[in-house]
């Protein structure tokens, strides 16, 4: 039993059970925002401002369903920095922090507002293109890597190259989000052998 000692209001009490109904929207309230902030926290990036891999994959599943549903196209890239521990060993974590919110800034930039941009891994990021064909998702790819290569990323008054690998994965009606990333990380291997 509790030990907790709970008013008991009168019924007949209208203005009391106003006050005390409007204090319970409040603590209500506060605690659907708090609830929010504990989901934001749970599905973004800690170092950059896109999902993480948590919430990109709630992303992927969603997608998927469009796929499925709606008979859609859809992609996911598969982008996987090159040169990130050489920055660090070389620069030291911050370089490779500033690489990486560099390079996100890049990738967002460079796809539709609609578009989800995500951090799955740590030098790993996840892009997903709705009503997106193979071609159009291959010259997205292609286009993103020759932004990123272009950029001029400067820590300390020293100028360091950038570049990525990116594999496209096609996603079929009734696929799973596993089926999807592996595709298109075996995609970017492909590239990366190949270069």
């Amino acid at each position: 039993m509790s030990d907790q000692v709970t008013d008991v209001i009168d019924v007949e009490d209208r203005e009391r059970l106003i006050e005390e109904i409007s204090l319970l929207r409040g603590k209500v309230a506060r605690l659907q925002e708090r609830v929010e902030q504990l989901d934001q926290l749970a599905h973004q990036d800690s170092l950059i401002d896109v999902p993480n891999r948590r919430g990109f994959m709630r992303e992927l599943e969603r997608l998927i369903a469009r796929v499925d549903r709606y008979a859609l196209n859809g992609a996911m890239l598969f982008v996987d920095v090159d040169g990130l521990k050489m920055i660090n060993d070389t620069f030291g974590h911050r370089a490779g922090d500033e690489a990486l919110v560099q390079i996100a800034d890049l990738l967002s930039k460079g796809v539709r507002h609609s578009d989800v941009v995500a951090r799955i891994g740590g030098d790993e990021f996840g892009i997903l293109l709705e009503c997106a064909d193979e071609g159009s998702a291959q010259e997205t790819a292609a286009r993103l890597i020759d932004q990123i290569s272009a950029c001029e990323f400067t820590h300390d008054g020293e100028t360091l190259p950038l570049s990525v690998a990116i594999g496209v994965g096609m996603i079929d009606a009734l696929d799973t989000a596993e089926a999807v990333m592996e595709r298109a990380d075996e995609a970017m291997y492909r590239r990366k052998a190949a270069a």
